[in-house]
C-alpha cells in the first residue's frame, strides 16, 4: 500500500506546484510599490492674477493633492464607516469582511456586497486594470499586503482618498469638496463628507444632481455607520441627516478667459502635456480688478453700439502698464464663450489713422518739429503698378490748403499725411515702426502711411508705449511659475530698449495732446479730468475704429469691428466706436491702487 501513498503524495505535489506556478506566472509581473515613493497624482496647474485671484485650472483629471494630516478625521471616518470599518485592525487583507460578503452574496443569489479594503482599492487604483478575473483579485490582495508593511494606515487612507475619482470630472478629495460644495476638504461638515464618502463605489449611480434620492440614501446610510460605529453623537447624526444635498456642481468658467486662453497657448509649446499633471503655479500680470473694468467697459459700449446698428460687433481691449510692459488687462472679444478668436492677438485689421503717429515721428527725427507746415490738398499718386493714380481723401472730404503737423494729425488729415510720408520716405516709415515694435507685414505702399497694413492690437499697443516712454517694452505677461515641488521653472521681468530720444518723446506726446485737446478725440478731453495722449483710426467704410493711447500709468488700446470685415454702421468711427470704450475704462481704473 506503500506505493499507493506514495502516487497520492506525488499527485499532490504535482497539484500544489502547478498551482504554485500557476500563481506565480500571475503574480510575477506585479509593479513594485516603491514606486510609491515618489508617487504623485496628476494634478491640474493653476492660474493666478497678479492679485492672486485663482483665475483657471488646466487638467486632465481635476485634482489638487491633499496631505493625509490635514484631512479632518470626521472625513476619514465618513470613508471608513461605508468603505472598510476593520481599516484600523486589519493587514490589507480583511478575511472577515470577505467571509460576511460571501455570506451575503450566496443569499442574495448574486453578489451584493464586496469584502475589498481601502488597501486593495488603492492597489486596483494605482497599479491594476479594472478587469474582474480571479488573477486580478490575487495580485490585488498581495499588492495589498505589500502596501501595509510599508506604509502606515493614515499614509494608506490619504493616498486613496486622493487618488478616487468622486464623479463630475472631480479627482481627489480636494476636487471632490470643491466641486460639490464650493469649498475645501478642511471646511466639510460631517453631512458634506459623508456624501463624498457615498460617491467613489459609483459616482454616476449616486450622483446628487441627476440621482438626488439615491444619493440621499447612500449617505444616510454612512452617516448611520458613523453613528454606529462611535465616530458621531446622536445629536450630530439628526442634524446630518436634515441638511439639503447639493444643487448643482461648482465648475468653475475662466476668469479673463481670453487672457488664460492666450497664456494657454504660449505654455503648451513649452511643457507639452506636463502643464495638465504636474500641478504647475502660473502667476500672471494681469490684476483682476482691471480686468474686470475692461470687461465692463466692453460690454457696455458693444451693447450701447447695439442700439443703433445692427448686431455682430465685436471689440477688443488691451491694457499694459507704460513702464514694465506688463498686461494688466485683456478682452479679445465680447464673448468667450461663443467665440474664442482673440480679436487681441489673432485679428490682423488695418489700423486706419491709428498708424499715422508713425509717420510723424518720422518726421520728427528728420528734424521737422510740429510748427512746420505741410500741404493737405488734393493730389494723385501713382499705384505700385504705375497704371493708375490713387488719391488719398480726408474724411470730410474737404482739404485745408498748408497746415502745420500739429493739425495734420490732431484732425486726422489724410492727404496731407500721405503728402508728409512722400516727402520723408515711406521706407523710413517703415523702419520706425519696425523699431517701435510693428512685426506685421508692411506694405511699401503710400497708403500705408494712413493705417493700410494690417497689424494686431496687441503690437499697436506696445508700438505705442514707445511713444509714451521712448522704450520699446518686452510684452510681459507671466512672472513666475512654480512646479508642484515648489521649484521654480520661470521668473521673468521687465525689460525694454531705448529706441526714441527724449526731445522726440516730448515732440510726439506733444501732438497726441492735441489730439485730444483739439481734434479727433476732444471727448476724452471733455471726460477725464488728466492729461491723456491718443489717435483715433477709422477704416474704409466704417468697417475698423480704433483708439490707442495712454496716461502716465497704462497704455490702452480698443479696436472694434465685425470678424467678416463688414461695416460696423455708417458714421462709426474711431471717436464714436472705440473712444467711449476707452474712455470709461481710463474714467474707473485710477480708482484702484495699483500700488497695492
Amino acid at each position: 500500500m506503500w506505493y499507493k501513498r506514495l502516487l497520492i503524495v506525488g499527485i499532490f505535489g504535482i497539484i500544489v506546484g502547478i498551482l504554485w506556478g500557476v500563481l506565480f506566472w500571475k503574480v510575477a509581473d506585479l509593479p513594485s510599490i516603491e514606486s510609491l515613493e515618489t508617487y504623485r497624482p496628476f494634478e491640474a496647474s493653476k492660474v493666478y492674477s497678479s492679485d492672486g485671484t485663482l483665475m483657471a485650472e488646466f487638467y486632465i483629471e481635476r485634482r489638487e493633492f491633499v496631505p493625509y494630516y490635514r484631512i479632518p478625521e470626521h472625513v476619514k471616518e465618513a470613508f471608513i464607516a461605508i468603505e472598510d470599518e476593520r481599516f484600523y485592525r486589519h493587514h490589507g487583507i480583511d478575511f472577515i469582511a470577505i467571509l460576511r460578503a460571501l455570506y451575503r452574496d450566496i443569499l442574495a443569489g448574486r453578489i451584493v456586497q464586496g469584502g475589498s479594503t481601502i488597501t486593495q482599492q488603492l492597489a486596483k487604483l494605482l497599479f491594476l486594470k479594472p478587469e474582474k478575473s480571479i488573477s486580478r483579485k490575487v495580485k490585488e490582495a498581495i499588492l495589498a499586503l505589500q502596501i501595509e508593511k510599508r506604509y502606515t494606515k493614515d499614509e494608506i487612507l490619504g493616498l486613496y482618498l486622493n487618488q478616487a475619482y468622486f464623479g463630475n470630472q472631480a479627482y481627489g478629495i480636494e476636487a471632490a469638496a470643491r466641486t460639490y460644495f464650493n469649498k475645501s476638504v478642511t471646511d466639510l461638515d460631517i453631512a458634506e463628507a459623508a456624501l463624498i464618502a457615498a460617491l467613489p463605489k459609483a459616482p454616476s449611480y449616486y450622483n446628487p444632481f441627476s440621482h438626488p434620492e439615491r444619493a440621499l440614501k447612500r449617505r444616510n446610510i454612512v452617516l448611520k455607520k458613523m453613528l454606529t460605529l462611535g465616530f458621531i453623537t446622536e445629536e450630530e447624526y439628526e442634524e446630518a441627516v436634515s441638511e439639503p444635498l447639493p444643487q448643482k456642481p461648482n465648475r468653475r468658467k475662466y476668469d479673463a478667459p481670453y487672457f488664460v486662453e492666450f497664456i494657454r497657448g504660449e505654455l503648451e509649446d513649452r511643457y507639452p502635456g506636463r502643464l495638465y499633471t504636474d500641478g504647475f503655479s502660473i502667476y500672471t500680470t494681469l490684476d483682476m480688478r482691471l480686468q474686470d473694468i475692461a470687461e465692463e467697459a466692453v460690454r457696455d459700449g458693444v451693447q450701447r453700439l447695439s442700439k443703433v446698428v445692427k448686431p455682430g460687433v465685436q471689440a477688443a481691449l488691451l491694457a499694459i502698464d507704460i513702464d514694465t510692459g506688463k498686461i494688466v488687462a485683456m478682452v479679445g472679444g465680447t464673448d468667450f464663450w461663443q467665440t474664442q478668436f482673440n480679436r487681441t492677438v489673432q485679428a490682423l485689421r488695418q489700423p486706419g489713422s491709428a498708424f499715422k503717429p508713425f509717420v510723424y515721428l518720422t518726421a520728427f527725427k528728420k528734424g521737422l518739429i510740429p510748427e512746420d507746415t505741410i500741404m493737405d490738398i488734393e493730389i494723385g499718386y501713382p499705384t505700385a503698378d504705375r497704371k493708375d493714380v490713387w488719391t488719398p481723401r480726408n474724411y470730410e472730404k474737404i482739404y485745408n490748403g498748408e497746415v502745420t503737423l500739429r493739425e495734420a494729425l490732431a484732425h486726422s488729415l489724410n492727404s496731407a499725411t500721405v503728402c508728409l510720408a512722400d516727402m520723408i520716405g515711406l521706407d523710413e516709415v517703415i523702419k520706425t515702426a519696425k523699431e517701435l515694435g510693428i512685426r506685421s507685414k508692411i506694405h511699401p505702399y503710400l497708403s500705408t502711411a494712413i493705417g493700410a497694413s494690417e497689424v494686431t492690437l496687441f503690437e499697436l499697443v506696445y508700438a505705442y508705449a514707445a511713444l509714451a516712454k521712448g522704450y520699446r517694452l518686452t510684452p510681459l505677461y507671466i512672472e513666475q511659475i512654480i512646479n508642484g515641488d515648489g521649484i521654480t521653472l520661470e521668473e521673468h521681468f521687465p525689460e525694454s530698449e531705448k529706441v526714441i530720444d527724449d526731445a522726440l518723446v516730448d515732440e510726439i506726446r506733444d501732438v497726441l495732446r492735441s489730439v485730444i485737446t483739439e481734434g479727433t478725440g476732444r471727448r476724452a478731453s471733455r471726460i477725464l479730468k488728466r492729461d491723456v495722449y491718443g489717435k483715433t483710426g477709422t477704416t474704409d467704410d466704417y468697417t475698423d475704429a480704433w483708439f490707442v493711447g495712454f496716461d502716465e500709468k497704462l497704455v490702452v488700446g480698443v479696436w472694434v469691428g465685425r470678424d467678416d470685415h463688414t461695416t460696423i454702421g455708417n458714421k462709426q468711427t474711431g471717436a464714436r466706436a472705440a473712444l467711449p470704450i476707452w474712455i470709461e475704462f481710463m474714467k474707473k481704473y485710477p480708482e484702484i491702487d495699483l500700488g497695492e
